[in-house]
């Protein structure tokens, strides 16, 4: 909901610091600096650590903003890399919530155990609707690329803020997890609306077309 709102404040900081890392240190290290950071963080979760599960939370989100603002100073943007980042992403994001229900060995308590597996499943549907319109984009429907960024009410800068008040307060995991699952839903509903929209223009426009042939 806020990612665009906030990407001019993300640039303006990070862009300075992009000009300072050695050139020896690509973007894709970073990455993976940024991967490294967040499973060292989901481990300590596990172990029940708050304060350098957040530390290294906090490492992983700003490493995460970091390789892309260097990737785009040294005009290094790769779909590799762009992989590699989101592929990192999708993997600790579906880690955080688990590791705060493990590292309060709530394992035998069905309540958080079910918030988060519903909000697992709805991260797996969200990605799914992504990757459709991705799919689609790729196939050349212009139509559609203005909706290959459309926002929603859950997505990255939220998705962190929820991830943060779990870690930090791992105690409210179900309720947490809750909240972020009817988020998440809610917005995969904008996008799914989108989609269909479009491809029913889509539709129309092809039906037009062949009857005037």
């Amino acid at each position: 909901m806020l990612d665009i709102t906030l990407r001019p404040l993300k640039d303006n900081v990070f862009a300075p610091l992009s000009r300072s890392v050695p050139a020896s240190i690509t973007p894709v290290h970073i990455t993976a600096a940024a991967f490294v950071a967040g499973l060292v963080s989901c481990l300590f979760a596990c172990a029940g650590h708050r304060t350098p599960s957040l530390i290294f939370w906090a490492a992983n989100r700003a490493l995460d903003c970091l390789d892309g603002a260097v990737a785009r100073h040294r005009d290094q943007q790769t779909v590799l890399g762009g992989f590699l980042d989101l592929l990192g992403d999708f993997i600790v994001y579906a880690l955080v919530p688990i590791a705060c229900v493990v590292g309060n060995g709530w394992s035998g308590q069905q309540t958080p155990g079910l918030a988060v597996a519903l909000l697992e499943a709805s991260f797996w549907i969200n990605n799914f609707v992504l990757l459709y319109i991705a799919a689609l984009v790729e196939k050349g429907k212009d139509e559609l690329t203005s909706l290959a960024m459309r926002p929603a009410l859950i997505e990255g800068f939220e998705s962190a803020v929820f991830f943060t008040l779990m870690l930090g307060m791992p105690c409210l995991v179900g309720v947490l997890s809750a909240v972020m699952f009817v988020g998440v839903v809610f917005g995969t509903g904008q996008r799914v609306r989108w989609v269909v929209l479009a491809l029913s223009r889509t539709e129309e426009t092809a039906g037009m077309k062949r009857k005037k042939r």
